[in-house]
């Protein structure tokens, strides 16, 4: 047994100990897990640098993460099922998302309309990232320590700067993670260098102009955490920064942790924590960072914990497009996400693929080629993760030629059409993204969480009683639903005041050389990119609007274009690229005298509906065949009803 202890720090009644159906009241139980890992079994040997941490007399490796649970109160009244989120940026959000509480990540997520606790589902959530500042609200993972006092060359990290915002002065880090601290600040081995997009060339910044330091009351200061530029880090612009590190936490053991967490619910947990009743079904979710790191986890082929058992019956990653991340590699900040780096590395699919410019043949379930071992996945994502470059790669071959079928036993994968990163959410608003990104057009507006919330409850089914979900629903490349980005930017450029991205900016994946010693883990920086990937979006309508994947009411009986992709606004640099995880919302014309006005070529809102009473009856069906294909559930029906009508409203308020 991989966890040897659990330190219960809290324990208290859970949302003032309301009643979930049949299933009672919930508690909630807060503390630190223990882990005693083997380096050398066999189960470990893909978690880089393992084998260089301290080891004690029994020669394992041990370390520590925090550690939630919310349960039933009495566990004979739930479904023996648990859900075990990976906190995405420390942050506990299941509960809130599933549950659509409208609420900000806290110490006990609200219960919100209860659709998690109805079900009888025991919810767990699990600090796995080391460079997470841990705190009431964040969870976090206090990991092993690498011994590389025995190399010659333990190799250098790098840390993308991507601002929103003039300074001089930057963290090490991305967003306000702990950095990788530098090795000696007056080193003149490192390198920082500028470009003006994703996908430009690196040029250096001569060394004298720049810094390990930053600005205080008492001037410039030296500082192993920050870098500083003189005349200051441009917004719009994209900096890359190469440095020896004396920092050398093992990212890899979240992966361990993730592993030995869920095992000991399933397996072992009558020994250390009785009361939290037989689970022998175990659901894992991960949104965006921590989506991207379930798939790193299925790729490692860690479903199979030390003694041989299967871990994880069910995931779901969400918005986490077709790449891995930052997860294990030496000096990896799992904080990073968009650096050319491990994370971006093929494979792309599930299925084993050649890769036409490495000649690699891999899969992402390639590890996990015994079918006891594989867990069902329903991948889930948003037109956000396609316009980054790397969404359709889940299911086309890397040069774009052909669809590629995945293995209907064990993968759905489906596209939420004309959705940004993040669920849309009503009044529309213009508020800044993540670090300050502006977008120019107000963000998208759909929400989502109902077929999010429907692709939990078949993944349920389909782990507990053997009922197949509804078929994969994405852009393909045989029904031309599959195309380019410049394609798609065609149409928009036809409506009014449209502005769209430079074309030859736009992001992209490339196959990657990372050096000699890359098997290992262990990176050379810059990273020397080669050809690209091809990426596909999906195709619009007349009205701009996709036509590929899940369409909920908002598409089908659309009063506005809804695009996952959006442009930086000019106050923050760059308004000819793209805004990170945006889209945006642009509401049709309301009648035909606005519409010939504007010479906007989108039928306007009241020549496509008679009125409002109507509209209500064409959404409510829509719905209702969404509910007979399986995409969205009953008892949500009035909820994506509300929703169109919300924006009904909307559209012809303005």
């Amino acid at each position: 047994m991989a966890v040897i202890n659990f330190d219960i720090t809290n324990r208290f009644q859970y949302a003032n100990g309301r009643k979930f159906g049949d299933c009672g009241s919930y508690e909630q139980v807060d503390g630190i897990l223990t882990y005693e890992v083997d380096p050398n079994h066999e189960a470990n040997k893909s978690i880089v640098d393992l084998q260089l941490a301290r080891k004690n007399s029994d020669g394992n490796i041990s370390f520590t993460s925090d550690f939630t649970v919310i349960k039933p109160v009495d566990p004979d009244r739930g479904v023996n099922r648990v859900l075990v989120e990976l906190p995405n940026r420390g942050r506990k959000r299941v509960v809130d998302t599933l549950n659509r509480t409208g609420k900000d990540a806290s110490v006990s997520p609200d219960s919100g309309d209860g659709f998690l606790f109805e079900r009888g589902v025991t919810v767990a959530s699990l600090g796995w990232q080391w460079d997470v500042y841990r705190s009431e609200i964040l969870m976090g993972l206090n990991p092993p320590i690498a011994d590389f006092s025995e190399e010659s060359n333990a190799g250098k990290t790098v840390v993308e700067i991507r601002p929103n915002h003039q300074a001089k002065t930057w963290l090490l880090a991305d967003r306000v993670h702990k950095p990788l601290r530098v090795k000696d600040v007056y080193s003149q081995d490192a390198s920082l260098y500028i470009k003006d997009f994703e996908d430009d060339e690196d040029v250096l910044i001569p060394r004298d102009k720049w810094s390990f330091a930053k600005e205080t009351s008492d001037g410039v200061v030296p500082s192993d955490e920050h870098v500083y530029l003189e005349s200051g880090f441009l917004p719009g612009k994209y900096y890359q920064i190469v440095y020896e590190t004396k920092d050398s936490p093992i990212t890899g053991s979240g992966l361990l942790a993730l592993r030995d967490a869920t095992s000991f619910l399933k397996y072992d947990a009558s020994t250390l924590f009785n009361e939290v009743g037989r689970l022998d079904k175990a659901i894992g979710y991960g949104v965006s960072q921590t989506g991207r790191m379930l798939r790193h986890f299925l790729y490692l082929g860690l479903n199979v914990d030390e003694s041989g058992r299967k871990v994880f019956d069910g995931l779901l990653p969400h918005v986490a497009g077709g790449r891995v991340g930052a997860f294990n590699h030496r000096f990896a900040q799992p904080s990073n996400q968009s650096y050319p780096g491990f994370g971006h590395m093929f494979p792309f699919h599930d299925v084993e693929l050649t890769d036409p410019f490495t000649g690699l043949k891999d899969g992402l379930l390639k590890r996990l080629n015994k079918s006891e071992h594989r867990p069902k996945v329903i991948y889930t994502n948003s037109s956000a993760e396609y316009w980054r470059g790397d969404g359709s790669l889940m299911h086309t071959d890397p040069i774009g030629e052909n669809d590629v079928a995945h293995d209907t036993d064990y993968v759905r994968v489906y596209h939420f059409a004309g959705t940004q990163h993040g669920a849309g959410v009503m009044p529309q608003s213009n508020e800044p993204g993540a670090e300050g990104a502006f977008p120019l057009y107000a963000p998208n507006v759909i929400d989502y969480s109902p077929l999010l919330r429907a692709a939990f409850a078949n993944l349920e089914k389909w782990i507990s009683d053997g009922v197949s979900p509804p078929e994969s629903r994405h852009p393909r490349i045989d029904d031309g639903t599959a195309v380019s980005r410049n394609n798609v930017l065609d149409a928009f450029d036809a409506l009014p005041e449209q502005v769209t991205p430079d074309r030859s900016k736009l992001w992209v994946l490339r196959a990657m050389d990372l050096g000699e010693r890359s098997s290992e883990g262990i990176g050379e920086y810059p990273t020397s990119e080669g050809d690209r990937y091809v990426c596909f979006v999906s195709a619009v309508d007349s009205d701009g609007n996709e036509v590929g994947g899940i369409r909920l009411p908002d598409l089908t009986q659309a009063v506005a274009t809804h695009a996952g992709w959006n442009v930086r606004h000019p106050s923050t640099g760059a308004p000819d690229q793209q805004i990170p995880m945006i889209g945006f919302s642009r509401w049709f014309p309301k009648t035909e005298a606005e519409r010939e006005n504007t010479d906007d070529p989108r039928v306007s809102i009241t020549e496509r509906y008679k009125d409002r009473d109507e509209y209500v009856g064409l959404v409510t069906r829509d719905a209702e065949r969404l509910v007979a294909d399986g995409y969205i559930l009953a008892q949500d029906i009035e909820m994506v009803v509300k929703n169109a009508v919300d924006r009904y409203d909307s559209a012809t308020s303005v």
